[in-house]
């Protein structure tokens, strides 16, 4: 199991509180750090079974620049967020937590993250 965090981020900081309480065995990945490739954000959306546009936070400085609001949300433009996403980092929705079966959660409520603790292969 692994969690995209930003340490700064209240929710990550509650997430990783709950899997330290339930004795979870996992690492984190400070994305804004340790930042993911496209290819590993195709991989966690495939994971999260969702779209770059729903994992994109919008409301950022940078996301108001890039005109993200304006994006199409359509698969011929999936790349173009895919890349905004590694180029932006800190527009990836947070904390990020890949379960052991192989599916991933956005773990921004307790239930998310005890969900993510539930998924055994």
């Amino acid at each position: 199991m692994e969690i995209w965090i930003n340490p700064a981020c209240s929710k990550c900081r509650s997430a990783v509180q709950l899997l330290d309480a339930e004795g979870a065995d996992y690492t984190v990945r400070r994305y804004l750090e340790d930042v993911p490739s496209p290819d590993e954000i195709r991989a966690v959306l495939d994971r999260l079974g969702l779209e770059p546009w729903d994992i994109t936070r919008t409301q950022e400085a940078d996301a108001k620049e890039l005109g993200l609001k304006d994006w199409p949300r359509a698969a011929d433009a999936r790349e173009r967020w895919i890349t905004a996403l590694a180029e932006h980092p800190k527009l990836i929705q947070r904390p990020i937590i890949t379960a052991e079966d192989g599916s991933a959660v956005v773990g921004r409520t307790e239930e998310a993250v005890r969900d993510a603790l539930g998924r055994r292969p």
